[in-house]
């Protein structure tokens, strides 16, 4: 790979290959989700693309559209950030239905107890989809703990504004449909470093 590489320039190959990541990523994911709520969780093909990060807020809902965002340094052989975002209104059917339906889906503020679950259920999700990563890659990957933000979707996403800036105008999403008897919409956000998109190639023969 040259040293002119960057997102904006990423052949089809190599996006088809970040999308594969992300597919098995997601889906690991939600069968996490699965075990977490002892049920079923069907998920439809996860998609993936190449989205100007000013368009970001737009793709998943809307700038001002609230949702649940878990957000985590990464480290180790590779360095960025994850994010997975869910709207509030998901966000508060999963954590209700994490709670054995003693959680109340209509209560508009969550409390400690409602925070505390919703923070591992994010952690776990995104914790799969990184371990997901390192098994495809061999790259040794450490999540930090995660924090958990309720807020509006522009807001969440200027908490990582450094990182995304490092990649230039694109970044790389992935969104995951899936449903126990409702159906969500979860968006995972994985921003390596540029040197990190590169070493991910090289580790998979691509570079």
């Amino acid at each position: 790979m040259d040293d002119n590489f960057g997102l904006d320039s990423i052949e089809s190959g190599y996006l088809d290959v970040l999308r594969e990541i992300g597919n098995i990523g997601a889906g690991n994911a939600t069968t996490a989700l699965a075990r977490m709520l002892q049920r079923k969780v069907d998920m439809k093909v996860p998609k993936a693309d190449l989205f100007e990060f000013r368009d970001l807020g737009e793709v998943i809902g809307g700038e001002e559209t609230i949702m649940a965002g878990v957000y985590m340094v990464v480290e180790g052989d590779i360095q960025g950030s994850m994010m997975f975002l869910l709207e509030k209104e998901s966000s508060k059917h999963l954590v209700s239905q994490m709670l054995g339906g003693y959680g109340d889906p209509n209560v508009e503020e969550f409390g400690e107890m409602e925070m505390s679950v919703l923070k591992e259920m994010g952690n776990i999700m995104t914790g799969a989809y990184l371990n997901s990563l390192s098994e495809l890659t061999g790259l040794k990957i450490y999540p930090s703990a995660p924090d958990l933000t309720i807020d509006m979707a522009g807001a969440i996403l200027s908490v990582p504004a450094i990182e995304f800036g490092v990649l230039g105008d694109k970044i790389l999403m992935i969104q995951t449909r899936f449903t126990d008897d409702l159906e969500i919409d979860g968006f995972f956000i994985l921003v390596p470093e540029l040197d990190s998109y590169k070493r991910i190639l090289e580790s998979l023969g691509m570079a």
